[in-house]
């Protein structure tokens, strides 16, 4: 089963509150990067024992698995005091995805039929761990959104408490979100393994 290790820290610190009253503006700040872990083999059985015994461990499990994402929130926040109310100002959120894939280290002299399940395999991999990210870079701008809409509060302090609230539940949301993803993927791994294994042998006009 492909799954995502989540590693989150949500801190969206009370900066700094002054008179002024600019116009209110977030920034989401995404950035990516990518890990491999070695695996060899010969045979499919051989490179399925690889996988499940050099692949990355899941938050909380030893299982290990033929990808992981890690993801880690972060951000803060400045706030305005204006007319007696406390308003959010700046909100900056932050993403930082790290994608482990799989790698392949002896596939020379491999039969042509290993290396083209072995494409569709480590290609699906890739796709799967690649959802992971933009799903979370999409909860990232839903947060950003909602922290700028929250309303102004009577001091600052009780403007953290909402901005920590939202923060909170949007990385709750966040886990249901990957977590019912992983539940779809593994529901339809099978068909979906042999539709790009159709497709990879229509295109090299069969297998010899």
């Amino acid at each position: 089963m492909l799954s995502v290790p989540r590693y989150m820290l949500f801190v969206l610190g009370f900066s700094m509150v002054v008179p002024a009253c600019p116009p209110a503006s977030a920034a989401v700040i995404a950035t990516k990067s990518y890990s491999y872990f070695a695996i060899g083999g010969k045979t499919a059985d051989q490179l399925d024992q690889q996988l499940s015994s050099n692949g990355p461990t899941a938050s909380g499990s030893s299982a290990r698995h033929p990808g992981a994402t890690k993801i880690r929130f972060g951000g803060d926040a400045t706030y305005v005091q204006t007319g007696g109310k406390c308003k959010v100002g700046n909100a900056k959120v932050t993403v930082h995805t790290q994608i482990i894939l799989p790698r392949w280290t002896n596939r020379k002299g491999a039969s042509k039929q290993l290396s083209m399940v072995w494409d569709a395999l480590s290609s699906d991999i890739k796709r799967h761990e690649e959802r992971h990210a933009e799903i979370a870079r999409n909860q990232a701008r839903v947060m950003e959104r909602q922290i700028l809409a929250l309303p102004p509060q009577p001091n600052c302090e009780r403007m953290q408490e909402l901005v920590t609230d939202v923060s909170t539940r949007g990385i709750e949301e966040h886990d249901r979100l990957q977590a019912r993803f992983d539940r779809v993927e593994a529901a339809n791994f099978e068909n979906r393994m042999m539709r790009l294994l159709d497709h990879r042998l229509k295109k090299s006009g069969g297998v010899r």
